[in-house]
């Protein structure tokens, strides 16, 4: 992996706070996406559609800044992951596909992303995102990785039948041992936004979907608060 110089980079560094506000990402993708589908009965479709027009924008007004702005690339992450739950559910519940065969088709995605991305650009590069190229890249297997994510988190909260809270903890456990696996937070905040929406039969807290997602998204935007409130204070 290469690390670019003369540029800003658009993405942020990957610390303690980074995870921490990743996985409310992830879990507010999963209970943001359910409301919209379920709660509020639109369907995975419909839904699926309505969060691409919001993953547009955001994604549009990230390529487009000249520099990195917290709140708009958490923006853009969130976005990946409602879309990614939403056409996930799309492919395992209204194409029939099924858990184990969609994350096989989307991990086949995955690859076929970053091998498309090495060829074009020269490098897989996350850490300095500097060239539009490389962001598209970046964001692609970002949407493409969440998509997989949640698959995954459905498949182990469901078809092995450890339920939600006892996947949650399993990839928590993976997170820990391989923090730099960055696709492994998907299927954590799947399995945790699960874990809080589900009927208490199913292994989950029965608590609303609206409600969580707002409460998620509070704890989220605090710590990006937080963590800007420290790099000014080093500053």
């Amino acid at each position: 992996m290469t690390r670019s110089t003369g540029a800003l980079s658009k993405v942020p560094h990957v610390t303690l706070a980074f995870w921490l506000i990743k996985i409310c990402a992830t879990t507010v993708g999963e209970t943001g996406a359910d409301a919209l589908s379920m709660t509020l009965g639109l369907g995975y479709a419909l839904s699926g559609l309505i969060f691409l027009g919001f993953l547009a924008v955001t994604v549009a007004a990230q390529v487009t800044a000249r520099r990195y702005h917290a709140f708009l690339y958490w923006a853009v992450v969130v976005a990946t992951t409602t879309v990614g739950t939403a056409l996930s559910d799309y492919l395992d519940r209204t194409l029939g596909l099924g858990y184990p065969r969609s994350s096989a088709v989307l991990f086949c995605g995955v690859i076929a992303v970053l091998l498309l991305w090495r060829r074009v650009t020269g490098a897989i590069e996350f850490e300095d995102i500097t060239t539009r190229g490389n962001e598209i890249f970046y964001w692609l297997t970002i949407l493409v990785a969440n998509t997989l994510g949640t698959a995954l988190g459905d498949f182990v909260g469901t078809s092995t039948g450890l339920g939600f809270e006892e996947g949650a903890l399993v990839f928590a456990g993976l997170l820990a041992l391989v923090a730099a696996a960055y696709v492994l937070t998907r299927p954590l905040g799947a399995t945790l936004g699960d874990t809080l929406t589900k009927p208490t039969a199913e292994g989950g807290l029965a608590l609303g979907r609206i409600s969580s997602s707002a409460a998620i998204a509070v704890a989220m935007i605090a710590i990006i608060a937080s963590t800007r409130l420290r790099k000014r204070a080093v500053v």
